[in-house]
């Protein structure tokens, strides 16, 4: 048998945030945060509450927490591309690279990171990466019959978009 460390609190404040009431899962995650300062899954559920209320300069020092702590890997995942999304909304390009790259290193193969990523390449002024990103990331997951008929050409593009493959 397993107790509930939050009584239930912390189910409640997901509750909340889910069915659009996100200023009472804030205050209740607060007191929680404080109840429960190094806990991060806490922490994470508290950063996401923040950011959907558009509060994004509130929600990094705890998605910073959460991602120093103990969260499963899926949501470590989502932490870090919160936070780096987060810190691009707030014109911290720098750190918010940094986050990507770390992230990337440690979740290679996830396409929200990448495309994110690429919003933040864009974003720096680094259009050409950003377009060959989300065309290699279009051309890896499109259902699409008709742009998967040009995959492979949509690749080589992606590897130099200034050349001309049609020589």
């Amino acid at each position: 048998m397993t107790t509930d460390l939050y009584g239930g609190r912390l189910a409640r404040a997901v509750r909340l945030r889910a069915d659009g009431r996100a200023e009472e899962a804030r205050e209740l995650l607060l007191s929680l945060r404080a109840e429960f300062p190094d806990d991060a899954a806490v922490a994470y559920q508290t950063a996401w509450a923040h950011d959907v209320l558009d509060r994004e300069a509130e929600a990094v020092p705890h998605y910073r927490a959460a991602i120093a702590g103990d969260l499963p890997e899926t949501d470590l995942r989502d932490a870090m591309l919160g936070l780096g999304s987060t810190l691009r909304a707030l014109g911290r390009d720098g750190e918010a690279a940094e986050v990507f790259e770390q992230a990337l290193a440690r979740f290679p193969a996830d396409r929200p990171l990448r495309v994110f990523r690429a919003m933040l390449r864009y974003n720096t002024g680094d259009a050409r990466e950003a377009v060959a990103d989300l065309l290699r990331l279009l051309a890896d997951t499109t259902e699409d019959p008709d742009i998967r008929r040009y995959g492979r050409a949509l690749r080589h593009y992606a590897e130099d978009l200034d050349r001309s493959w049609l020589r």
